[in-house]
């Protein structure tokens, strides 16, 4: 593992499960020696109701103060509680270029999204997600407030189709040691070779379930990751060309539990 510190970048738009969000934050950068920053974009068109550019002006000024306190009030007892620094920023424009703009010029190697029990937060017609996917070739961490990780404590690891996490998860060995053995290595392969829920224990401590591929396999699989109470389970993406990308966001869909999807392998 590299010896500068990761930049780890949490997207929030201060809804429901922020502080599950960040305790998983805050455990995976405690593993792997990161640091955390906290950004938040209000649309511009929520806040100017009125084209009267002095009401405008009044309008965003009022609602700065109002951000900047929620987003110290959740953050203090937090970053008091787990002894870390959160470095929190936000701004009021256009959501989407507000986030690609902080993204360049903080240029994170993880970037943190909570997982949406509903419809997902969209602008412009691309949701959060799907924009993050395609614009961040790094790390992203989808965090689910079902399996969120407690700081201090060892994670439930699953691999995806491996038996380790990516060669592109450059922290993969400190995920390994902070996690409970035996890991778990979920694979969905064609054929009819497979055996479904089939588990086989190597000498490198790793359990491993194998699905036929099928319209059920998400369906099997999830199941199976919520019945060995996996908390992080870890995807390859690929390359940006991969077939894989749709697989991704299928997996984000149906899978209810925190996913660390590894970084675009074109980049290492």
């Amino acid at each position: 593992m590299r010896k500068n510190n990761y930049k780890i970048v949490v997207l929030s738009d201060l809804k429901d499960n922020v502080k599950s969000i960040l305790k998983s934050t805050i455990t995976l950068s405690k593993m792997i020696d990161g640091e955390i920053k906290f950004f938040h974009v209000r649309s511009a068109s929520d806040v100017v109701e009125k084209e009267n550019q002095l009401s405008a002006m009044r309008s965003i000024n009022s609602e700065f103060k109002t951000i900047d306190k929620k987003i110290q009030q959740l953050l203090a007892p937090i970053s008091k509680e787990y002894d870390v620094a959160i470095n929190a920023k936000f701004s009021i424009g256009n959501v989407k270029n507000e986030i690609d703009k902080y993204i360049k010029e903080t240029q994170p190697d993880i970037i943190v999204l909570g997982k949406k029990k509903s419809t997902s937060f969209s602008f412009i017609g691309d949701n959060l997600t799907d924009f993050i996917l395609k614009t961040h070739r790094g790390v992203i961490m989808i965090s689910s407030v079902n399996t969120t990780l407690e700081p201090g404590k060892e994670i439930t690891l699953g691999i995806l189709n491996g038996t380790k996490p990516s060669s592109s998860l450059d922290f993969a060995d400190a995920l390994i040691k902070n996690s409970q053995k035996p890991l778990k290595s979920f694979k969905i392969v064609k054929g009819k070779d497979s055996f479904e829920g089939a588990a086989t224990s190597t000498k490198e401590k790793i359990v491993e379930f194998v699905f036929e591929k099928n319209d059920n396999s998400i369906k099997n699989l999830s199941n199976y990751v919520s019945k060995n109470n996996i908390n992080l389970l870890c995807v390859n993406r690929g390359d940006q060309n991969h077939k894989n990308k749709a697989d991704v966001k299928d997996l984000i869909g149906k899978i209810n539990t925190s996913l660390l999807i590894s970084a675009d392998e074109n980049i290492h």
